[in-house]
């Protein structure tokens, strides 16, 4: 009996902690995501909000040319219209242009894959310290994700699922760190230097990376919803009628559910849209905000933001939730199979 009572302390593949390590090692071999993710959402910064080449060929340098001071000067409200809805090109080496918003995607990355080496560089069965923390944070997200989406499909998508809750989340809140947004290149004004190009703007800020992480999830939400239900089953999810019925009636809710199918693919369509203007719009609210909060009172400029600092802590925590918790809901809706009504008990007999 004792030798019996040792052995699943001995063997780790028995141990309580095991489901948690091979997750933490599943978690991390899929963790190349961010990275495709961040280059995905940078390259498409450029094309789509460069500034013009006359902007990207200027000398940078502190203070403003003359002339983009004198532009300041005749039209005053330039300088307090906040933060621009655009990432600023800040510099293009060998012809590939780089905006601020890449630095700060590529900083979080970069950030993210380290700490995901080094809390799983040394793995024990009892984990301490930087696993201890990585171990709580895959189990809570996998508990939770495996409550909404159940066992078989959260072994599927939960790569990607806590991989975008922590992405967001970590680039939500490097956006908050004093000097984003508030150190790079400007001028001098009657009221204090203004900043014209910050060094580092906030990734989710920009509508480009926010765009790009929806497109992601649209390519493996057809993956996934082909994968589990197949080409006809996805068709029959989107425009078979749900049911048992027969006769006339069944012809009316055939009509009835085609078209409702008509509007729910329009609405897939819509939903990368929805997402990433959704997570755009309040991170960018935000950081106008703070921006805002700061320039009301020069002699308080440190003190009036802080209390909306920890407002943008939680804004930060609920969009990165809510970015995962959609397109977890989207996955589940057509995902699901559909359960067969139970044979009647005489048929049985």
């Amino acid at each position: 009996m004792p030798t019996e009572s040792r052995e699943p302390q001995n063997n780790g593949s028995d141990s309580v902690f095991a489901p948690a390590i091979n997750r933490v090692l599943k978690i991390k071999v899929q963790w190349l995501s961010i990275v495709f993710i961040a280059l995905f959402g940078s390259l498409g910064s450029p094309l789509a909000f460069a500034d013009s080449p006359e902007a990207a060929d200027a000398p940078m340098s502190i203070i403003a040319s003359e002339a983009v001071a004198n532009e300041s000067a005749d039209n005053p409200q330039q300088s307090e219209h906040g933060l621009s809805q655009k990432a600023v090109e800040i510099a293009r080496p060998f012809g590939f242009p780089i905006t601020n918003s890449m630095v700060v995607t590529w900083i979080v990355g970069l950030c993210l894959i380290m700490f995901a080496q080094l809390a799983t560089r040394r793995m024990t069965l009892v984990p301490y310290g930087a696993q201890n923390f990585f171990e709580w944070l895959v189990e809570s997200l996998y508990r939770f994700l495996k409550e909404l989406l159940g066992e078989h499909l959260v072994r599927r998508t939960f790569w990607f699922f806590a991989t975008v809750f922590i992405f967001i989340l970590s680039a939500n809140w490097f956006g908050l760190i004093p000097g984003v947004g508030t150190v790079g290149w400007g001028h001098k004004t009657p009221h204090g230097f203004q900043i014209d190009q910050p060094l580092l703007r906030g990734a989710n800020a920009d509508v480009n990376l926010t765009l790009a992480m929806a497109l992601v999830f649209f390519a493996c939400w057809i993956i996934w919803a082909l994968r589990e239900v197949g080409p006809l089953g996805f068709l029959k999810e989107l425009f078979a009628p749900k049911g048992e019925t027969a006769g006339a009636l069944r012809v009316v809710l055939a009509v009835v559910f085609f078209a409702a199918g008509c509007l729910e693919l329009i609405s897939i369509l819509f939903r990368p849209i929805s997402l990433s203007f959704r997570l755009y719009g309040n991170i960018f609210a935000g950081e106008n905000m703070l921006e805002t909060m700061g320039n009301l009172n020069p002699n308080f400029a440190w003190l009036i933001p802080i209390p909306f600092y920890f407002l943008e802590l939680l804004v930060g925590l609920v969009q990165a939730l809510v970015f995962m918790l959609l397109t977890a809901v989207f996955t589940l809706l057509i995902c699901q199979h559909e359960e067969k009504a139970p044979a009647p008990a005489h048929a049985n007999a």
